[in-house]
């Protein structure tokens, strides 16, 4: 594999990141203004990389459609926001992954479906042993993964084409957008995954325990 691949694209919530803390702290802060019982953070974790409007579903059993449903989103993404870095840390062995692409000048990237006014504040706040070439947001194009646009758009910022790039992820749109692309994807099974995700079935190239098995992959 390493002699194909030149760069290295990763989702954000679940891959790169351990936001869940910050965001169990976002909904349980929500669920407590709006009068409703707290839930223990094994519950909230596996449901993170959906966003808010699966926190929000999953915290109060609402729906888009009800009555109430946004302005309980729109609170817990401002409590949110206000924390967004305050126990976010990088997922163990991903800064021994970064420092290996920056000592080997493979530029890394990312491809998340958060928005930038959420992204960018966290991606400024994480220390990071070197910095990313492209940052893709959930609303920098009009489509979000699972569409390929925003990972084909990520490997022409980055001049590296699309066979040439590994997309990591920890949810079944990241692997189908990945497929989509024509890129190498991997599975990071240590990220949010739910009780009913079938991992196997999600057709990735790589399955990985831990980000430290990338440096293997990346080092043969």
């Amino acid at each position: 594999m390493s002699n194909r691949i030149t760069a290295v694209l990763f989702d954000l919530d679940g891959t790169l990141a351990d936001t869940a803390p910050d965001l169990a702290h976002a909904l349980n802060r929500t669920l407590e203004h709006f009068g409703q019982p707290t839930l223990p953070f094994e519950e909230i974790r596996p449901v993170v990389s959906h966003g808010g409007i699966a926190l929000i579903r999953r915290g109060f059993n609402m729906e888009p459609d009800e009555p109430g449903f946004e302005e309980r989103r729109l609170y817990l993404l401002d409590v949110y926001l206000k924390n967004i870095c305050t126990h976010t840390r990088l997922f163990p062995g991903m800064d021994a992954v970064l420092q290996h692409l920056c000592t080997k000048k493979l530029p890394w990237g990312i491809v998340t479906n958060k928005p930038a006014w959420l992204t960018n504040p966290l991606m400024a706040a994480l220390p990071m042993p070197c910095s990313t070439r492209v940052i893709i947001s959930g609303d920098t194009l009009p489509q979000r993964k699972p569409h390929p646009a925003p990972l084909l758009h990520a490997a022409q910022q980055l001049g590296v084409e699309p066979s040439h790039c590994l997309y990591v992820g920890d949810a079944e749109r990241d692997m189908d957008a990945g497929r989509a692309a024509g890129m190498r994807t991997a599975c990071a099974l240590f990220g949010y995954l739910q009780e009913q995700d079938r991992p196997n079935d999600w057709q990735a190239d790589i399955q990985l325990q831990r980000p430290e098995d990338l440096l293997r992959l990346l080092s043969d």
